[in-house]
């Protein structure tokens, strides 16, 4: 069982955490089913995922004349 904090924060129990492979600074996502709160661990995203495609929006050239 856990107590909610006035921000709204709650600490997940230790075995569900085990069970789900939880570790510090991973993202869980929280989601409700017929009055039940459900919890699932988020999967883990490579560091350069928000780039990827990005720098297809600049000829190569450009980009290598802000590098130099």
């Amino acid at each position: 069982m856990s107590t909610v904090t006035e921000k709204g924060q709650a600490t997940i129990p230790k075995n569900i955490r085990d069970i789900l492979g939880i570790l510090p600074g991973d993202e869980v996502e929280f989601d409700i089913e017929e009055n039940h709160a459900i919890v699932y661990k988020m999967e883990k995203k490579m560091p350069w995922e928000k780039w990827r495609g990005y720098l297809g929006k600049f000829p190569t050239k450009k980009i290598m004349d802000e590098l130099r």
